[in-house]
Parts: C-alpha cells; structure tokens; sequence
C-alpha cells in the first residue's frame, strides 16, 4: 500500500486572539479563511491563509488558558514564510515592527516572532 499524505493546516494555541489575527495579517499579509467557535465558548478556531495555497495555520484560542503564556521549550520548532517582493524592505518593515528576534545574513534568512514568541522564519520567495 502506498500512503500519500497532503498538508492541510498547522495548529498554534494563542493567547489573545485579536491581537495574534492583526500581528499574522500585518506582518505576512495572512488573512481569516473560517472560524469555528464551541457553543459554550471554551475554544474558538480561526484559520489563516495566503490566498494562494490551500494550507493555513490554525490559531486556537482557549477560554481556561487566555492570558496565560504557553511552555515553547526551547523554540527550535518554526514556519516559514516565502515572502513575495522586495525582501531587503520586507525585512527593514519587520525591523520597524520590532518584530525581527534572529537574523543570519550569511544564509540570507532571519525570523520574526509573535505576540505568543512562535518564531517565523521569512525567506525570500526565490
């Protein structure tokens, strides 16, 4: 038996929803494809996309944990953006947002990070 699997979306838990949903659609230009929200309002679900791939990232906010940072060991785990246009002023913008926590200019990449300290790394899209 052959196993083909696809990527769908990528989960992270937030604390402040609001505030993550404006931070992924300034920086990265991700907008709000659905929401699914639990009839006792304990969760709510909203996924982002890029209005080019099928894959979104998954924001989870959860009533008993809000305002409570989230345990992200040592960070090593990540997504990566491709970022179309010019990438020198992409990262000067990220810089102005103070949003840029590593760069490593010899391997042209530097990553971002969120208002929950997810880190993003943001590559060029060529």
């Amino acid at each position: 038996m052959e196993v083909k699997g696809r990527f769908d979306h990528f989960n992270i838990n937030v604390t402040n929803l609001e505030k993550s949903i404006e931070f992924y659609n300034k920086a990265l230009g991700l907008k709000e494809v659905r929401r699914k929200e639990a009839s006792d309002g304990s969760f709510i679900l909203v996924y982002l996309g890029d209005g080019v791939s099928p894959f979104s990232l998954e924001l989870t906010w959860l009533r008993d944990h809000a305002g409570t940072p989230y345990e992200l060991g040592e960070n090593e785990s990540h997504l990566c953006m491709r970022m179309e246009g010019d990438y020198d002023a992409m990262r000067a913008y990220h810089k102005e947002m103070g949003v840029v926590c590593y760069e490593n200019t010899s391997m042209g990449l530097y990553f971002i990070n969120d208002p929950d300290d997810y880190w993003i790394e943001v590559l060029p899209l060529k």
